[in-house]
């Protein structure tokens, strides 16, 4: 992913594609700004809603009015950006734009850390979870997901075993 920040540009409601669209022409079209504004994002999540009792899949926008752009932030982008038709402004103090918090993007499924965890445990280790819905359980691994960065331990639920799978960030072994 690009080494840009995510900020957030308000703009007139109904307009937050053709926002999308026309920065992302102004970028095609100089590529100075390509090197500079990486992705714009409306966020959106799919649906279903039941009209006349048949059911249909619908794209709905999570922020009405809002688009997110990947970009570096310098007077040249800030610029582009502001003055694009339908954008109002930056979200942030005065004309000052926030870029959004590792946390805040999460919802929009946007990520900022590819790096991957080393951990000091395998499959047979005992490790306690330090962190989730599953804080302060203790148990063995079962298996390991590299690539997703899991780890699968048995925890007492009703009375019998269940696997359960918990990122590596929220465990450590035991001593």
């Amino acid at each position: 992913m690009a080494e840009g920040k995510w900020y957030v540009i308000h703009t007139y409601s109904g307009y937050e594609n053709k926002v999308k669209a026309d920065i992302e022409k102004t970028v095609e079209n100089n590529k100075k700004l390509a090197e500079q504004i990486f992705e714009v994002r409306v966020p959106t999540e799919n649906v279903v809603e039941i009209r006349n009792g048949s059911k249909k899949p619908v794209s709905r926008k999570l922020l009405p009015g809002y688009v997110l752009v990947n970009m570096d932030m310098n007077d040249e982008t800030w610029y582009v950006v502001r003055n694009t038709r339908g954008v109002t402004g930056f979200v942030g103090p005065g004309s000052k734009p926030v870029p959004l918090s590792e946390a805040e993007m999460k919802p929009f499924g946007i990520k900022v850390d590819t790096s991957k965890i080393n951990v000091d445990f395998g499959e047979g280790d005992t490790i306690a979870v330090i962190a989730g819905v599953w804080k302060d359980t203790v148990g063995v691994v079962q298996k390991m997901d590299e690539s997703k960065q899991t780890a699968t331990i048995n925890v007492e639920l009703f009375g019998r075993e269940t696997p359960v799978e918990i990122s590596f960030a929220e465990v450590r072994r035991m001593s």
